[in-house]
């Protein structure tokens, strides 16, 4: 976790950075907006930004911005200064941290950012052939392909696989491809060159540069836009990049790590993912089974989420009880770990007792889990009993029409929402902007965020 502190707050941002040091964060400091710009332009990046509130953070968003930089802002001011912490949200900082520092609240944020994967824990024989082979590949520099379901791990082995090469003393640098808008995404892997576009007003270090004899991780490569894989496809073959607005190429010395929740042989087959690039990746893959296929994982995963949730909140470690177990172990967790986390992460805080029992382990709205389940199986049912009746009325309809039909309910029930939208349909935000883009260009009416259509008889 890098953390990149602006502004002095006379001194209470410092003893932010001691706290940020205790807990494992590496820690850059500059004194104004100009100092902060010059630091990640140079290379030393980080995953998060934390700003004394008296600075103009609406500013410094809008340089960073106009530069391409894409990263998270706090902001932090004395508690007192609510007007300031306003602003500062309005502005676009993502949290505000009140001053003196709260070590614990400091903890939290830090966890939100870049929680802490260090740890890898398994103990079904499934998983453990997988760490098996990724420890065997660790040591070399070949491209790794992590693929599995969403929440299963990706990022984890992917730490585990360079801790254990030769390049542990180097950096470990990760970007979501997914996360990070197309037109930004460029800049933010190969840098640019001083007025390379308009808000380019110095050089910017990419994150292959900062990767630099370490290892870089690119996660969701699924949904990189194909023109850019190209670039990326060069720099891996020839160990150099190209900044934008660049002319001299850049020689690189970096080990590629790239996760997928996607298949991208069926990418590849219907023209979103170039083949010569999935076999410059696919060196190694390191398939991760989901959650419900590895039961042995599950006790295991749940016992040290309620050791690690217990101490970051304070509170006493109790013991998982048996029918809880029973109830853990026979849950399809659709979410994987990272639902997992979350489940043990409420029971710690719902428990009353001795023990963490079955009240505990509950759904995020309070539900229990075994009456979700079993309301999952109901709607499961209820769909397979109506699909043969809804099939029937796709008879003599052209693909196309069902398929946009399909998106425009979806997108209706989700009241615009395309981030929910995309996930339901099993397709890339990006695909779906550019079926709505369609969609309004051919005079179709598309439903804007938090709205849905309205039915004419």
């Amino acid at each position: 976790m890098r953390l990149l502190i602006v502004g002095t707050l006379e001194g209470q941002l410092i003893t932010a950075s001691k706290i940020a040091m205790d807990r494992g964060a590496s820690v850059t400091h500059a004194s104004t907006v100009e100092e902060a710009l010059k630091v990640l332009r140079s290379g030393r990046g980080a995953d998060l930004v934390m700003v004394d509130v008296g600075l103009d953070i609406a500013d410094l968003i809008v340089r960073l911005e106009a530069e391409r930089i894409h990263l998270p802002i706090v902001a932090c001011g004395v508690k007192t200064d609510a007007g300031a912490a306003v602003k500062a949200i309005r502005a676009g900082a993502k949290e505000y941290i009140p001053l003196p520092p709260d070590p614990e609240l400091i903890a939290a944020v830090l966890a939100a950012v870049a929680r802490d994967q260090s740890n890898l824990i398994y103990r079904d024989a499934s998983m453990a052939a997988v760490v098996r082979l990724a420890e065997q590949v660790a040591g070399s520099d070949a491209s790794i392909l992590v693929t599995g379901e969403s929440g299963s791990g990706k990022e984890v082995i992917s730490r585990y696989v360079h801790t254990r090469s030769n390049r542990s003393s180097k950096p470990f640098i990760s970007i979501n491809c997914a996360a990070i808008p197309e037109h930004l995404l460029e800049s933010e892997l190969f840098g640019h060159e001083k007025g390379a576009f308009t808000g380019a007003v110095a050089r910017r270090i990419g994150k292959f540069e900062e990767a630099d004899g370490g290892t870089l991780l690119l996660d969701e490569i699924s949904e990189m836009d194909v023109r850019l894989q190209a670039k990326l496809l060069r720099a891996i073959q020839e160990r150099v990049i190209d900044r934008v607005g660049g002319t001299k190429p850049v020689p690189v010395d970096i080990r590629i790590i790239a996760t997928s929740n996607r298949d991208l042989a069926e990418s590849v087959r219907s023209g979103t993912f170039r083949e010569d690039l999935l076999y410059r990746l696919n060196v190694v893959n390191l398939k991760l089974p989901p959650l419900r296929e590895r039961p042995g994982d599950i006790l295991e995963l749940a016992t040290h989420f309620v050791e690690r949730y217990a101490r970051e909140n304070g509170v006493s470690k109790r013991p998982i009880s048996e029918d809880a177990k029973r109830m853990l172990t026979s849950n399809p967790w659709p979410g994987n770990v990272r639902e997992l986390e979350n489940t043990m992460h409420r029971a710690v805080l719902l428990a009353s007792g001795p023990e963490i029992t079955e009240d505990a382990i509950r759904m995020p709205d309070g539900s229990p889990i075994a009456q979700t389940v079993a309301a999952d199986a109901r709607v499961a049912a209820s769909a397979a009993q109506t699909a043969e009746v809804v099939s029937r009325s796709l008879v003599g309809r052209t693909v196309s029409d069902v398929e946009r039909d399909l998106i425009l309910d979806t997108l209706d029930h989700c009241l615009g929402n395309r981030t929910h939208a995309a996930r339901i349909l099993g397709i890339s935000i990006r695909t779906l902007r550019n079926k709505l883009n369609q969609y309004s260009d051919e005079g179709v009416e598309v439903p804007g965020p938090g709205e849905a259509r309205i039915a004419v008889a």
